[in-house]
């Protein structure tokens, strides 16, 4: 028994690392601030509330295969490879604006798999590491523009208290640029001596036959319209969070198991922590004097060890300066491979497709991480 509780311990701690160390940290932290009153105020409720009915919803979205459709019908009509690859990436890259960058890379990679296996063995090979590495980055840096686009955007859209439309207009400098930097790596990395004749490279891609069922793909949607509703501070999070998960339930109460709970729980304990370390007047003012004037380049470099999502948590409870913050933990997602905890998505998947491809594929995804990131930061300087 005894054997079997510390197999559970360690196979959570190997499979949740960040969820591990946060509970380990709160842990630590109530030593020093003895749990009372006060700690339920630490917890952010709205973001919590609003995290879940989002996860839920798209996974809603997900069971009736509405981003796959979507993409088999981009699909339908490409006939070169410099589409196909223009086209795998957008796909990451603006379906993560709405759906989160983890969810838009659990969808689209294995799809692309399945693409790419289409292709002679030749073009599969040359292709698959630079637009999984493509894919990876497109759907980190999309996700970056709006408010639901990843998990440290919606908490600080939420504590900073800008509209939604301020936050876009603060991000879009480095989404357009990133789109741009993306799609001249998208042609360099599809180029073939095919396309350079202007010969076609016919890709015999066959759309799926299944339908959407449409009263399901219905109530997402509606459930969809209220967090936006809510993420733009019209609706009440309370409201929203009965009336989507009445909806889910209503529409396929299985949903609920493909919440990711880890996550939640996550951002409670690290809200649990950085609380208590508040309450730590040396702590306090050591983080504040740190990242005081400096909260862009404090939230790359804390992303790189820590990834962004937990940066962002820990660092918003030691300055009032959020735009620099927000600019920072999202550029902070380009980097090492858990700068983003979704970049660990693609390299799992990629490992499953054929573990002799993971070595080369660290190499690609790291130098494409640099340059971008070194690009966007030069951006940030320019525009500071």
């Amino acid at each position: 028994m005894i054997k079997r509780f510390f197999g559970k311990i360690l196979y959570l701690i190997k499979n949740e690392t960040v969820l591990s160390a946060a509970v380990i940290l709160a842990a630590a932290s109530a030593f020093f601030i003895r749990p009372d009153s006060e700690y339920i105020g630490y917890i952010d409720f709205r973001t919590i509330a609003l995290l879940f009915c989002l996860m839920a919803v798209m996974a809603g979205f997900q069971s009736v295969g509405v981003f796959k459709l979507l993409a088999e019908k981009l699909l339908k009509r490409v006939k070169r490879t410099r589409g196909l690859v223009l086209i795998l990436m957008a796909l990451c890259f603006f379906s993560s604006m709405v759906i989160t960058n983890d969810v838009a890379l659990i969808t689209f990679v294995p799809f692309t798999f399945t693409v790419l296996n289409m292709l002679d063995e030749a073009a599969k090979r040359r292709l698959i590491i630079p637009v999984t590495a493509m894919q990876t980055v497109a759907a980190n840096l999309g996700s970056m523009l709006t408010p639901i686009g990843n998990p440290q955007n919606l908490y600080l859209h939420g504590i900073s208290g800008m509209g939604f439309a301020e936050f876009i207009t603060l991000m879009l400098p480095y989404t357009c640029a990133s789109l741009a930097m993306l799609v001249i790596w998208a042609l360099l990395a599809s180029r073939d001596k095919s396309d350079e004749k202007g010969e076609n490279t016919r890709i015999r891609f066959e759309v799926g036959t299944a339908s959407l069922n449409v009263k399901r793909t219905g109530v997402y949607i509606a459930a969809f319209v209220l967090c936006l509703l809510t993420v733009a501070r019209v609706i009440d999070y309370k409201i929203t969070l009965i009336a989507v998960t009445a909806l889910v339930a209503a529409a396929d109460h299985r949903i609920f198991a493909r919440v990711d709970y880890t996550l939640l729980l996550t951002f409670i304990a690290f809200f649990v922590f950085i609380g208590n370390m508040g309450r730590i007047s040396a702590f306090s003012d050591f983080i504040g004097g740190v990242i005081d004037g400096r909260e862009c380049v404090t939230g790359i470099l804390a992303s790189q060890v820590i990834s962004n999502v937990p940066a962002a948590l820990l660092l918003s409870g030691f300055t009032d300066n959020f735009r620099p913050l927000i600019i920072g933990v999202n550029l902070g997602g380009l980097g090492t491979l858990i700068a983003s905890m979704a970049s660990l998505i693609s390299f799992k998947l990629l490992g499953r497709e054929d573990k002799r491809l993971r070595g080369k594929y660290m190499i690609c995804f790291t130098v494409s991480n640099v340059i971008f990131l070194a690009a966007l930061m030069a951006l940030y300087i320019i525009l500071k």
